[in-house]
Order: C-alpha cells, then structure tokens, then sequence
C-alpha cells in the first residue's frame, strides 16, 4: 500500500498545502458531502465514457468495474453522512475539475487521451487527500479513507494505461500540461472549501 501512496505522490506536482488540511478538518460537513459529490461525478464520468467509447473493450471493462466501485464509494459515504446526522444535499463545485479539464482537446482520439489522463489526476489527487486525511481524523473516517487508498491508486494506473493505449504512445507532454495546470489550482486560493480546492483566502 505505502509503494502505491509514494507512486501517487512522485505523479503529483506537488503535496496539498497543509492550510487545505485545517480547511479540512474546520468543515467535515462540507467535506464529507463535497466527497460523495465526487464519488457519484466519478462513477458519471465513467459511465459516459462507456457510452461514448463503445468500441473500445478494455476501457468499457474498466470502467464498468470503475462505476460500480465509485458508487459503492458514494453509498458508504453517505452511510457514515446518515450516521452523524448529516444532510447530503447541493454544493456548488469546486474549480477544479473544470480547470483541468479547459485543456482537453475537442477530437478524437485526443480528446480520448486528454480525459483520460485528467481522470487519472483526479483519482490520484483523491488518493493523496485520502491518505493525508487518515492521519487526522477519527478512527473510523480514518479507516474508512485509508480503505479507500487501494482502489484510487488502481483508478489512477487504469486511466493512465487506457491513455496511453489511446495515443499509441507517450502521454508524457500531455500529463505535463494538465499537472501545471493541477498544480496552480491545488495552491492556489479559492473562496469555498471543497474536497477538491486549493487552500481558502
């Protein structure tokens, strides 16, 4: 497990300013409700990639595998949500997703690649939050995000593999643009806390 955390770590361009971990740990509310949001726009992201993607047989079978375990996700979250009396309703999202995702090409096979390779960065972001986290929080949030660790490590390795099958080749320039463009929204301020935000001003 501690080789897949160091793997996610040396993929990232940087670690998560610890100013976003006490943001954190002032709201667990928001961010146990921002972190099923996530899950559940996971496991839709997934979905409409096998949809749009239909001859494609590794990526429907990964992906396929990859909804059915963000939901999971999803409906765990709002296990532990509905335990602490916690309302799972609207928030507004985070930057981040749409940041990386305004580098995205419009075409294929391109565009295939592009998505493919921001999905990776998210799922290992996740990972990286997750295992942070778990040093902080109670025994059974911390249990639960260090459970989450193997799976977000796996998602992050599946999407960089089906990107490179995409592209026939290196993806090395193109994780490069998204991973500056990740880095900036990552420390960078922003107005509300979320799962996937850069520290509050």
């Amino acid at each position: 497990m501690q080789a897949d955390i160091d793997a996610v770590i040396a993929f990232l361009p940087c670690r998560t300013p610890d100013a976003w971990v006490e943001n954190a740990l002032a709201s667990p509310d928001i961010m146990l409700i921002d972190h099923a949001h996530c899950e559940k726009k996971a496991a839709s992201t997934a979905l409409s990639l096998m949809y749009r993607y239909v001859d494609n047989p590794e990526l429907l079978n990964k992906m396929s595998r990859l909804v059915r375990e963000e939901l999971r996700h999803f409906e765990q979250v709002l296990a532990i949500m509905n335990d602490r009396g916690i309302c799972y309703g609207h928030l507004s999202p985070s930057r981040y997703a749409a940041g990386l995702r305004q580098a995205v090409r419009p075409q294929d096979p391109d565009r295939l690649v592009d998505v493919l390779v921001v999905g990776a960065i998210i799922e290992a972001r996740s990972c990286e939050r997750f295992a942070i986290l778990a040093q902080h929080l109670d025994p059974v949030l911390a249990d639960f995000y260090t459970g989450l660790l193997k799976s977000e490590a796996r998602h992050y390795r599946d999407y960089l593999a089906l990107a490179e099958k995409a592209a026939g080749g290196s993806i090395s320039g193109r994780i490069s643009v998204f991973l500056d463009l990740e880095e900036n929204l990552i420390t960078q301020p922003d107005t509300e806390f979320r799962f996937h935000s850069g520290p509050l001003s």
